[in-house]
């Protein structure tokens, strides 16, 4: 058979229809196959085809053969993604905060393409974008990828770095002034983005800082090597993560809550399963001591729970609680 000018493309088309339209419930027969690649302009004879297929295995596609009601069909068995994980990701997309309407929508095609377009379908249904909060920052996802270049290099960056004001405009912090820092990590805090970095002109020694990422503006990447690792030598993020409530800054203090038995499970979910958590003798009450960065969002956070959960002790942080509730109550009296 005289081959066509698409000939040489005929093991990429064949893969390509594999990975597109069979999956485990669905699949192809042989005269199927065929017509879908003479529809590609190119000729195929089923020998040539069971060659094929043998030359796919060997770079890892599992195609198999099912036969029903007389009929052979052929399909993709295996593949990188199974659909409960492609739906996991989906969900991860859609629920990210920090990445815009825009991306995300992008970003679920590309998620979609790595299954087949019946599996597809399934994954559509989940998608509920449209009415997300997401950022306005469309450079985030261009941003995120040169911090890591420069943790990577081991580069200083700089940034301007802003906040809306009441006219839903940005308005810069320190009067626009550059912020120079040294990034050492990224973590996905309360659907937002964070950048942890080391700021050597903060305080007399430099102090770790963190900024939200879709807040930042102008990045650029400086030839600079970056400082403050003896910080950083034995950094827990996950224990970073744990005591910054939304990533607040505050003074870190260890402060003893008195909590009601049916409080261990938000205590858990927060503070995680080894935190230690002492009987009160002869009451349905237990303390717990946690390490926290003391900020107006714990606080609030505590006073999600009303009564149920009571600061003991540090007094100063006992304090700070019971003047924030006047503040509270004095603005609806």
């Amino acid at each position: 058979m005289p081959k066509s000018s698409n000939q040489k493309l005929k093991l990429i088309y064949l893969a390509k229809l594999m990975q597109e339209k069979t999956d485990d419930e669905h699949g192809l027969t042989m005269p199927e196959i065929i017509h879908e690649l003479d529809l590609c302009g190119i000729k195929a004879e089923r020998k040539s085809i069971y060659d094929d297929f043998e030359a796919l295995s060997t770079v890892g596609m599992d195609i198999e053969k099912e036969t029903y009601g007389g009929r052979t069909y052929y399909y993709l068995a295996g593949r990188d993604f199974e659909l409960p994980e492609l739906k996991l990701l989906v969900d991860a997309v859609q629920g990210s905060k920090f990445i815009t309407r825009k991306k995300s929508e992008a970003l679920i095609r590309k998620i979609e393409g790595l299954t087949s377009i019946y599996e597809a379908k399934k994954l559509a249904r989940n998608v509920h974008v449209a009415n997300r909060i997401k950022t306005m920052n469309e450079s985030i996802y261009y941003t995120v990828d040169d911090i890591h270049s420069a943790i990577n290099g081991d580069k200083k960056i700089s940034f301007q770095y802003f906040k809306w004001n009441e006219k839903g405009e940005k308005q810069l912090k320190r009067d626009g002034k550059v912020y120079k820092v040294s990034p050492w990590a990224l973590t996905w805090d309360d659907e937002n983005y964070y950048l942890v970095a080391f700021d050597a002109e903060a305080g007399e020694k430099g102090i770790i800082k963190h900024y939200r990422v879709d807040k930042m503006l102008k990045m650029e990447v400086l030839d600079e090597r970056r400082e403050g690792a003896e910080h950083f030598k034995n950094f827990d993020m996950a224990l970073y993560s744990k005591k910054t409530f939304g990533m607040y800054s505050g003074k870190d203090e260890h402060v003893t809550l008195r909590c009601k038995n049916q409080m261990a499970d938000p205590i858990i979910d927060r503070f995680g399963q080894d935190v230690l958590m002492r009987p009160v003798p002869g009451e349905d009450w237990f303390d717990v001591t946690v390490k926290v960065a003391v900020s107006p969002l714990f606080l609030t956070w505590l006073m999600n729970f009303g009564g149920d959960i009571k600061i003991m002790a540090p007094e100063s942080v006992a304090a700070q609680q019971i003047e924030l509730a006047k503040k509270v109550i004095a603005t609806y009296e």
